[in-house]
């Protein structure tokens, strides 16, 4: 690689850790490639991304960001895989590694934050952004449903009611 593409992966690097809601680093030696695209299309099936780059250029553009300390876990053949979403690409790294005994989570940063193992696995846990949007949305639309039961109820009671006195009348 000439020193011209080394700055643009540097770049690219960089914006990945400006932009993602959680980067996970973790070893992957040992991994087919079979297995290194069933992880890749599991992280793009959750919104994320899988990304293998040189541990010298990440730390490039590691320098001066809030999560540099995160320099320290890319020793070996490390892997990034990172998302938007705060907890995709934790849930999508957990469930990889649980199947796979190659891939080993080393930690990662989740806004601004270091993450260890524990971490990371910790955040994996977490209900994602389109699980809490739909919680939201039902306790919104919980009490209108509510209110509308309330409404109702009366008439099918008073309903029931005359049918009963109907029905006492034949």
């Amino acid at each position: 690689m000439d020193r011209a593409q080394k700055e643009k992966v540097v770049e690219e690097l960089g914006q990945i850790f400006e932009s993602s809601g959680v980067v996970v680093v973790a070893h992957y030696a040992g991994l087919t490639v079979a297995e290194m695209q069933d992880l890749r299309a599991r992280a793009s099936d959750a919104g994320g991304a899988v990304r293998v780059a040189k541990n010298r250029l990440a730390k490039i553009a590691l320098e001066g960001t809030p999560i540099s300390e995160m320099g320290d876990l890319l020793t070996g053949m490390t892997v990034l895989t990172y998302s938007e979403d705060p907890v995709a690409a934790a849930k999508v790294a957990e469930d990889f590694a649980k199947g796979n005994d190659k891939f080993q989570i080393l930690g990662g940063a989740m806004s601004g934050d270091i993450l260890d193992r524990a971490g990371v696995t910790a955040v994996s846990k977490l209900p994602s952004r389109e699980e809490l949007l739909a919680t939201i949305a039902g306790m919104i639309g919980a009490p209108a449903s509510n209110i509308a039961g309330a409404i109702g109820a009366p008439a099918s009671n008073i309903a029931s009611i005359l049918s009963t006195i109907e029905e006492k009348a034949a």
